[in-house]
């Protein structure tokens, strides 16, 4: 008898040891693909399929499986993170109840046009399924304009959650809910706790990080719910979220500085409640923007946001009567209500109000919001009659006014920071319209891989080391091989370099000389400087001379690469000279080419002379669709003395809405016979078309071609003030929607 519970103790032993050898071995570690392929063909319920640490290159990986509520198939990392996909791959998975966790997507592209998929093929959909704790980073094909989607979500009732997607430098949507078919409408998807990384300026249409449906498919039902996400300077384009079908839910979401909109772009009944927009008064960054009906917008907290028209804080748009699904549904039955608007500029209704879009909001509400704010004291813009909104219940600072008659109090400009570091109004005042506690849904360390940083990926100029240059031959171009991110070249004062070579700019470089004689470059190639992917260059106290150029159609100081860019660039030059590029008819100090992008360009307190062809040439994007090369460009405090062409040529052609810019700022210059060359075709000293923010200042024309603009769609703003013009024509445009002042003819 004394020897049954030990007989029992190893009977139970033995029954553990194959329950766990069962266990461990539905549980396939693959360290190929074709391991992969092998364990892929045949899975069940339970089953996991375990991708070995290290990298995993060129790999397309297929998964097809039916796995239960309770008992999933499962694919993921052998230890998160450590898992790296890359070069040409992607993964497409469908069926039901599948779990995907603890991959890495980096420096690659999809060789399709999805990176992850939540379908195998037209038929085969991922239902009750999810991805989580997996990292899509900088997975963006070379050439900028080719669009591709990061996550594509088919199927229904899936979750992507606590995934970090970061660094998108193609066109193309960050992820898209898609609804091309019966099986993956009224989808009831989840999509949260995710962190969208910064994502650079597209300067293009194509640029949105969320979108779902599209405009096809907008009046079907989506039922999808966006929820406790964190935006973070997703600047691809005005759309952030780009709502295009019904019932969806877009609550609790953060969005940092993004330079756009939650926009209701189509679709309707469509809840948008309890986001917070921190724009921190960065350029551009706007809030939310209502088109179609029974939508509703209540409960947000918008701080510090710049936009204006189409990008304002709270945007309610003019419609297209009886519109075709692609275009402006009218608002209809919609409410903007209990929301919390400070320090921001604008307030747009009735936006986008033209020959087209003619039917303003009826039937519609904007109760109970608290504007308060000291950056603009006429907030609102009414673009049509308001009369279809009733308004109650608001209240403004009493510094503020608005244009609407009833349905404002004022009150006072009292608003602190509170523990959480938000700006806040008085508790009373937030009880008026039972906003509650003024707290962000989700923060930064609560979204997103577990495993994952969240770096920046921007690195500065001067950042890194001081390197002496010698004068001499292809001293600079050594240097500049040897050199690292954020490095200074400094060149001798009053030296001389010759470049018998291109240098090639492929990351963040200064090249400068210390205060003093500055030191001459000459080069021997068609181009002294060409910035290729990932570069940025910034000169400073330099001399570029053309003496020494080849007879070369086209020759240029600096030009980007003549391969598509997808990591956007910035240049910088100041206090530079640059004379006699003359050795043919047509050598330019800069020419941006096409596929290439600029965060930024300045030109100040610099000195031009003796120039056959154009300063800045930043009009080769000339496919009329809204693309450009560069947002910000700056050209201040220079002279430009005997140049054929243009100061500067900036074309942003199209009818597209979906983008900011260029945006330019020209002041304190002065020109001289510039842009009367024979060959000249514009005939222009400075040529602006499509630029949506132009501010020309405190600068002289003297015995000069004309300054032309052509204004586009888009609202754009255009000021021309203290301009001086001798002998130089007047203003040409093709409209006079501008405004000038103090702007003098002789």
């Amino acid at each position: 008898m004394s020897n049954v519970p030990n007989r029992r103790f190893s009977l139970f032993l033995l029954l553990l040891t194959l329950v766990s050898f069962s266990q461990l071995s539905r549980a396939a570690l693959v360290e190929n693909i074709e391991q992969f392929n092998k364990a892929a063909a045949s899975v069940s319920p339970g089953d996991e399929i375990v991708l070995a640490n290290g990298t995993w290159n060129d790999v397309e990986l297929v998964l097809k499986g039916k796995g239960q509520a309770d008992n999933p198939i499962t694919l993921k990392a052998q230890t998160p993170g450590k898992v790296i996909i890359t070069g040409q791959s992607n993964l497409a998975f469908s069926g039901e109840y599948i779990v995907i966790s603890g991959l890495v997507f980096k420096d690659g592209s999809t060789p399709t046009g999805e990176v992850i998929s939540f379908r195998t093929s037209n038929d085969d959909v991922a239902n009750h399924s999810r991805v989580t704790n997996t990292v899509i980073d900088n997975f963006s094909t070379d050439l900028r304009q080719m669009s591709d989607l990061w996550v594509a979500m088919y199927g229904k009732h899936n979750r992507f959650d606590h995934n970090s997607l970061v660094n998108k430098r193609n066109r193309g949507v960050t992820l898209a809910v898609r609804m091309n078919s019966e099986a993956s409408r009224k989808n009831q998807h989840v999509i949260e706790y995710n962190y969208f990384g910064p994502r650079q300026i597209l300067g293009a249409n194509g640029g949105e990080t969320l979108r779902i449906g599209t405009s096809h498919f907008s009046r079907e039902y989506s039922n999808t719910t966006a929820q406790f996400n964190y935006f973070d300077r997703t600047n691809g384009e005005h759309e952030i979220i780009s709502n295009k079908s019904s019932g969806n839910s877009l609550i609790n979401n953060v969005f940092f500085e993004t330079q756009g909109t939650l926009t209701m772009r189509h679709g309707h009944f469509t809840t948008v409640e309890g986001n917070y927009f921190l724009g921190n008064r960065k350029p551009n960054t706007g809030g939310i923007r209502i088109i179609n009906e029974s939508q509703s917008v209540s409960n947000n907290y918008m701080y510090g946001l710049t936009g204006k028209r189409l990008r304002g804080a709270l945007v309610i748009m003019n419609g297209v009567p009886n519109s075709p699904p692609n275009r402006y549904d009218p608002v209809i039955d919609s409410a903007m209500n209990n929301n919390i608007v400070i320090d921001s500029d604008h307030i747009e209704l009735g936006a986008g109000a033209d020959a087209e879009r003619s039917a303003p909001p009826t039937t519609s509400e904007f109760k109970g919001n608290i504007i308060l704010g000291k950056t603009n004291l006429e907030p609102f813009t009414l673009y049509d009659d308001m009369s279809g909104i009733n308004f109650e219940g608001n209240y403004l600072n009493e510094e503020a006014s608005t244009p609407i008659k009833s349905g404002f109090a004022s009150t006072t400009y009292s608003v602190t920071t509170n523990q959480y570091g938000l700006k806040s109004p008085d508790k009373a005042l937030l009880d008026k319209i039972s906003f509650g506690e003024v707290k962000l849904p989700v923060t930064k360390e609560e979204v997103g891989a577990r495993f994952y940083p969240k770096n920046e990926a921007t690195i500065a100029f001067q950042s890194g080391k001081n390197i002496p240059v010698k004068a001499g031959t292809d001293t600079l171009i050594d240097a500049l091989a040897t050199s690292q991110p954020g490095d200074v070249l400094v060149l001798e004062n009053g030296g001389e370099y010759l470049l018998t070579k291109f240098a090639e700019v492929h990351h963040p470089i200064t090249i400068l000389a210390e205060e003093g004689e500055k030191p001459i470059l000459r080069s021997q190639k068609p181009n002294f400087i060409n910035i290729e992917n990932g570069g940025a260059l910034e000169v400073e106290n330099l001399w570029f001379d053309g003496a020494e150029s080849p007879d070369y159609k086209g020759n240029t100081i600096i030009s980007t690469s003549s391969y598509s860019m997808n990591i956007n660039y910035n240049l910088a030059v100041r206090n530079v000279k640059v004379t006699d590029l003359d050795v043919n008819g047509y050598f330019y100090f800069f020419k941006a080419n096409p596929g290439t992008f600029a965060d930024s360009i300045e030109v100040v307190d610099s000195e031009f002379s003796n120039i056959t062809g154009a300063i800045l040439q930043l009009n080769r994007e000339v496919d009329d669709l809204g693309v450009y090369s560069v947002e910000n460009l700056l050209i201040s405090g220079n002279t430009f003395t005997d140049v054929k062409e243009e100061v500067v040529t900036v074309y942003r052609g199209g009818t597209d809405e979906s983008t900011f810019g260029p945006m330019v700022t020209v002041k304190d210059n002065t020109l001289t016979n510039v842009g009367k060359g024979s060959t000249h075709r514009s005939g222009a000293s400075m040529y602006f078309h499509g630029v949506q923010k132009l501010n020309i200042s405190d600068t002289n024309w003297n015995d000069s071609a004309p300054l032309e603009l052509f204004l586009t769609n888009g609202g754009p703003i255009t000021v021309i003030e203290d301009v001086e013009m001798k002998n130089s024509g007047k203003i040409r445009a093709n409209k006079d929607q501008y405004e000038s002042s103090n702007v003098t003819y002789d």
